[in-house]
């Protein structure tokens, strides 16, 4: 069972609080047993949605237990938010080791609570060119939802429904995922950065939808590198099978391809972003500054530190 925490900010959107928890719920009836453990958490006993619906909730002063994941629920204008009992609960669920996710305006609150430093994202494009004046050097993504780490970031509206359905796939399985969607009649899921799937059939020319799901997955978790267990077993077949499509379709192995990905993004990072190279390479998900080099330079023939001054 997978532990689950809604810190509800009052005015908070509706909508994208919706397109959170009802997949949990969804996956819970569908199981016919308690694959998600869900409790609501605000400031006091109650959060006011921006609809005007009271939610009732526990206060984050007598939360005691431990937390998978954390979504952080906000709305309205987040940039005011300055509660600073609020913000220093969220640190200590960082130090605990939570995922920590904001949703619409959350994206926002992390950052206020200096949980995003090195890390990318995403938030709702009303607020991205006021987010960019007062956090310059962290990197924004036009995306639906990020996936970095233990941090999750999505944009609001109906984008949460494609991220749960990444989640969903991560905790249980690609194919009980898509029972969760058809649940909502979310026929068309779409990847993290929107029209990603119609560019990778046109990017590889690829028909597969095996080979689809796992490049999504790959682009989705680009900075904590899964194992090729981890991404066969979220495709639904055995890291054999998945190794055969991607010779026959790719002439390449599965991770091989993996860190073409994370290294075409480096490159992005490195001529981008103000981020160290030690920065970008934890963000390509290598393991240590030396190991990126030496990739980097394998593959397009120079050092990252000589790529970035040019």
């Amino acid at each position: 069972m997978i532990r689950i925490g809604f810190l509800l900010i009052d005015g908070f959107a509706m909508m994208s609080y919706s397109s959170v928890i009802e997949p949990l719920r969804a996956a819970n009836l569908l199981s016919d047993r308690e694959f998600y453990q869900i409790k609501h958490f605000s400031l006091r006993e109650v959060a006011l949605s921006s609809t005007g619906a009271k939610i009732d909730t526990n206060n984050i002063e007598k939360e005691k237990d431990k937390l998978d994941i954390i979504f952080i629920c906000a709305g309205g204008d987040p940039f005011s938010f300055s509660n600073k009992k609020l913000l220093d609960w969220i640190r200590k669920k960082a130090r605990e080791g939570s995922v920590l996710a904001g949703v619409s305006g959350g994206p926002i609150i992390l950052a206020k609570a200096g949980l995003m430093d090195g890390k990318r994202m995403t938030l709702h494009w009303e607020h991205s060119d006021t987010f960019k004046e007062i956090w310059p050097t962290i990197l924004l993504e036009k995306s639906l939802f990020v996936i970095d780490g233990n941090r999750i970031t999505c944009a609001g509206g109906i984008a949460p429904l494609d991220l749960m359905h990444t989640l969903i796939s991560e905790h249980y399985g690609e194919s009980f995922a898509r029972k969760v969607s058809d649940w909502f009649m979310h026929t068309e899921v779409r990847p993290s950065g929107g029209p990603q799937r119609s560019g990778i059939l046109e990017r590889y020319n690829i028909r597969n939808s095996k080979i689809i799901v796992a490049i999504e997955t790959m682009e989705n978790h680009l900075s904590n590198n899964l194992t090729l267990h981890e991404i066969s077993k979220i495709v639904g077949i055995s890291t054999r099978q998945l190794n055969r499509l991607f010779d026959k379709h790719l002439n390449q192995s599965t991770m091989s391809f993996y860190k073409q990905l994370r290294l075409e993004l480096s490159q992005k990072l490195l001529s981008q972003s103000h981020l160290s190279i030690t920065e970008v390479a934890f963000s390509c998900g290598f393991t240590s500054s030396s190991q990126f080099s030496q990739n980097f330079r394998e593959k397009y023939g120079q050092s990252p530190s000589k790529f970035k001054n040019i």
